[in-house]
C-alpha cells in the first residue's frame, strides 16, 4: 500500500536509501577489524609514503611508483588521504571502503533502473552485488581499496555514458559534456585499478542491450565512438605489463597450458561459488593438476552456454550481455597474465559478478511471466536468496577481525595452501609464538620450495631462534628467487654484512637500491660494506 502511493521517482529514492542502510548495517562490523598481514603492510602499515599523508612528494611518488606490482596512483592517493585523516587507526580505512561499496551499490541500482526501467529487478541485482559473500573481501580488506574505488568510477562512467547516449538521440550539445565525463571517469577507474581495461567492451554490450543502439547506428560508428576508451585501456595495459615484469612470484612461471586450464576451471568455480558460496578463502592455491574429465566438462559448459546465449540474443538480449559481461570483465584477472600466488580470488568477481546477477534477475522474471502467482513466488525466492547472502556474509565478515582468524580459516577450507600457512605463521610470530610460526613456515617451504616469501620468513625466524646456518641457506634461496624484492635483498645483505662477508653483502645492497633507490638503510649498509672491503 505504501509503495502504491509513491511516484516512481519517490519509490526509486526509497529503494536506493534502503539498499544503502542495509549495506551499512551488514558491513558495520568491519569498523572493529584490524589490518591484516597480507598486503596491508605494503599498502599502508609499512609504507612511509602513505603514512606521510597527502603531500605533493607523495602524489608524485604515487604516479611514478610501480610498487605492489601495480600502477594505480589514485588508489595510493586515497590511502594517503586516509592516513591524513585517521592515521593508522584501521577503523577509518575500513569506513572508507564501506562508504565506497555503499555508493557503488546505489549507483548500480540507479544505472540499471534508468537503463531498463525495471525497478525491482535492478534493486535485486544491486542487493546481490551489495550483500554477496564473495564481495566481502573487496570491502573488509583495507588493501582492496582499489576494487571499490575503481568500481566507483566504473559506475560513474556508465552513468555518464548512458546520459550521453540519451542526449545524442536529440543531438543535444550537452551530450559532448557527458561523453567527456565518461572518458574522464574511465581514466580515473584505470588509475585506481588496471582491471577496468575491459570497460569499453561493456559499453558495446550496453549498446546492444538495454540501449539498443545497434538498431540505429552502424557497428563501425559504435566502435569509432569508443576509440578514446580503447586508447586509454591500451596505455593502461602497457604500463601494467611494465610494472609487473618484475613481479615477486608470478603465475607466468607456470606453463601456459596449465594457466589456460586453470582459467577455464576458474570461470566454472566462480560461478559455483556465486550460487553456493561455501569455503570462501582469501588465497586459493594452484592445484597440482586438474582431472581431464573436469577440464572437458568446463570447456563443454562454457562453450554450450556461450552458443545458447548468442542463439537467444534477439529474444533474450540480457542473457548474452550478462554472460559476456561476466566472461569479458574477468579476462584481466583470470590467470592468463596474472601475477600472484592465487589460482583465483573472490575479489576478482566484484564487477564481473554483475553480469551473472543480471542473468538471474531478468531470467527469473521471464521464467515466471506466465505464472499467475508470479509476484508472490518472485518475492519469496528473492527474499530467501538475499537472506542466505546476508547470513553467509555476516559469517564471512567475522573471519576478517584479525590475521589469525582469517588465515586459520583459510588453511581449514583449502588444501596445501603454502601462502596461507606462511601468513598464519607471520600472525603467530607477531604475538610471540615463534616456535609455532617456524613450523608453519617450514610447512610452507615443504609444500612450495620456490615460494620466496616462505623461504625468507623461515630464514628470519631461524635467525631469531639462534639457528644462523639454517637461516643463511633459506635467506640465500629467497634472495635468489626474488631478485626484484628490495627487502629480501637488503636483509640477506645485512646478514652477510653482520658475518663479515662484505663482498657478497655489497652486491645485495646494490640490488635493493636498483629496485628502490630511496632505500636509506640500504645506502647506509652499502657504505659500510664498501668501507669493509677497503679495510681488507
Amino acid at each position: 500500500m505504501f509503495a502504491a502511493n509513491l511516484t516512481r521517482k519517490q519509490l526509486s529514492t526509497v529503494v536506493c536509501l534502503a539498499l544503502a542502510v542495509v549495506t551499512l548495517l551488514v558491513f558495520l562490523p568491519v569498523l572493529h577489524n584490524g589490518f591484516v598481514n597480507y598486503d596491508d603492510p605494503e599498502y599502508i602499515t609499512n609504507n612511509s609514503h602513505i603514512q606521510a599523508g597527502l603531500t605533493w612528494p607523495g602524489i608524485v611518488w604515487a604516479f611514478q611508483s610501480g610498487e605492489a606490482s601495480n600502477w594505480h596512483p589514485l588508489t595510493w592517493v586515497s590511502h594517503m588521504i586516509d592516513c591524513q585523516l585517521f592515521g593508522l587507526h584501521p577503523s577509518g580505512h575500513h569506513l572508507t571502503n564501506l562508504l565506497f561499496h555503499t555508493a557503488n551499490t546505489m549507483l548500480l541500482f540507479l544505472l540499471l533502473s534508468q537503463l531498463t526501467g525495471a525497478l525491482w529487478r535492478s534493486a535485486f541485482v544491486a542487493a546481490l552485488f551489495a550483500w554477496h559473500p564473495m564481495h566481502v573481501e573487496s570491502v573488509a580488506w583495507a588493501s582492496e581499496r582499489k576494487d571499490v574505488l575503481s568500481a566507483f568510477f566504473w559506475m560513474l562512467t556508465l552513468l555518464a555514458y548512458a546520459r550521453f547516449t540519451n542526449l545524442s538521440k536529440v543531438q543535444s550539445p550537452r551530450s559532448k559534456v557527458f561523453y567527456v565525463l565518461a572518458i574522464f571517469s574511465f581514466a580515473c577507474a584505470l588509475l585506481s585499478k588496471p582491471m577496468a581495461v575491459t570497460l569499453p567492451f561493456v559499453l558495446l554490450l550496453l549498446d546492444f542491450w538495454p540501449l539498443q543502439r545497434f538498431n540505429g547506428l552502424t557497428i563501425q560508428r559504435l566502435f569509432v565512438e569508443k576509440l578514446p576508451f580503447f586508447a586509454l585501456a591500451a596505455v593502461s595495459c602497457i604500463i601494467t605489463c611494465m610494472v609487473q615484469r618484475g613481479a615477486l612470484w608470478s603465475a607466468a612461471s607456470l606453463p601456459f597450458s596449465f594457466r589456460l586450464t586453470n582459467a577455464l576451471m576458474s570461470y566454472i568455480r566462480y560461478l559455483s561459488k556465486m550460487f553456493w558460496p561455501t569455503d570462501l578463502a582469501l588465497i586459493y592455491p594452484y592445484p597440482h593438476h586438474w582431472p581431464s574429465a573436469a577440464i572437458i566438462a568446463a570447456v563443454f559448459l562454457l562453450g554450450m552456454w556461450s552458443l545458447l546465449f548468442i542463439w537467444w540474443a534477439k529474444r533474450f538480449p540480457y542473457l548474452a550481455v550478462g554472460w559476456f559481461w561476466y566472461l569479458g570483465t574477468l579476462i584481466p584477472a583470470i590467470g592468463l597474465v596474472q601475477a600472484g600466488v592465487q589460482s583465483m580470488a573472490d575479489r576478482y568477481t566484484y564487477l564481473p559478478g554483475i553480469g551473472v546477477f543480471i542473468i538471474v534477475a531478468w531470467g527469473s522474471n521471464d521464467l515466471l511471466n506466465s505464472h499467475s502467482q508470479k509476484i508472490k513466488i518472485a518475492a519469496v525466492a528473492c527474499s530467501l536468496a538475499l537472506a542466505g547472502c546476508l547470513a553467509v556474509t555476516s559469517t564471512q565478515l567475522s573471519y576478517w577481525r584479525n590475521s589469525i582468524a582469517l588465515f586459520w580459516h583459510n588453511v581449514q577450507v583449502t588444501a596445501d595452501n603454502y601462502a596461507a600457512a606462511d601468513c598464519l605463521g607471520k600472525s603467530l610470530e607477531d604475538i610471540g609464538k615463534n616456535g609455532d610460526a617456524e613450523k608453519l613456515y617450514a610447512q610452507c617451504v615443504q609444500i612450495e620450495p620456490d615460494y620466496p616469501k616462505g623461504q625468507f620468513d623461515l630464514g628470519m625466524i631461524q635467525l631469531q631462534l639462534g639457528e644462523p646456518d639454517e637461516a643463511s641457506n633459506h635467506l640465500a634461496i629467497a634472495a635468489q628467487l626474488a631478485p626484484h624484492d628490495p627487502v629480501m635483498q637488503f636483509d640477506f645483505g645485512t646478514y652477510l654484512l653482520q658475518h663479515g662477508k662484505t663482498d657478497g653483502a655489497a652486491g645485495y645492497f646494490k640490488a635493493a637500491l636498483a629496485v628502490k633507490p630511496d632505500f636509506a638503510e640500504a645506502k647506509t649498509n652499502l657504505a659500510k660494506a664498501l668501507a669493509g672491503q677497503r679495510g681488507k
